[in-house]
């Protein structure tokens, strides 16, 4: 497996993949389009993908403005190899990078997803009006 940063040609696949996820599957299909990833690659380190071979097998995406993760997904038949972890990493090193104060995310209460991050040390902080859960990190003096 290999990371690398995400380009715009590998937004098709990236949405490929976010649409094949079992937990936090889009209800409504239509809400997030292949559009909707290309500012977000457009941020230098703020976007990446893994590979296996010449297949995309994860993606991770920050969003810097809102010094948040954006998108966190791998491949139903290639979880547990550690793909999400290396992914996470990325993006909280740019999230560092980019500026002081915790950063956060939003998933599904009761997930695997969920358990990942507070494992990673993400702390739940709140629930939204849509019902997902809030974890944040603070990585002040973080490396």
């Amino acid at each position: 497996m290999t990371l690398r940063p995400a380009a715009l040609e590998d937004v098709a696949a990236m949405h490929v993949l976010r649409m094949s996820v079992l937990e936090n599957r889009q209800r409504d299909p239509s809400r997030i389009t292949e559009a909707d990833y290309h500012p977000f690659l457009r941020q230098p380190r703020a976007s990446w993908v893994a590979e296996d071979g010449n297949r995309l097998v994860g993606f991770a995406i920050a969003d810097i403005k809102a010094r948040s993760v954006w998108a966190l997904f791998v491949s139903p038949d290639c979880e547990g190899r550690g793909i999400g972890r290396s992914l996470l990493k990325q993006l909280t090193s740019c999230l560092i990078e980019s500026g002081s104060g915790p950063i956060h995310l939003f998933t599904e209460p009761g997930t695997r997803a969920a358990r990942f991050y507070a494992a990673a040390g993400w702390f739940k902080t709140g629930i939204d009006h849509n019902g997902q859960v809030r974890f944040e990190r603070n990585v002040q003096g973080a490396t």
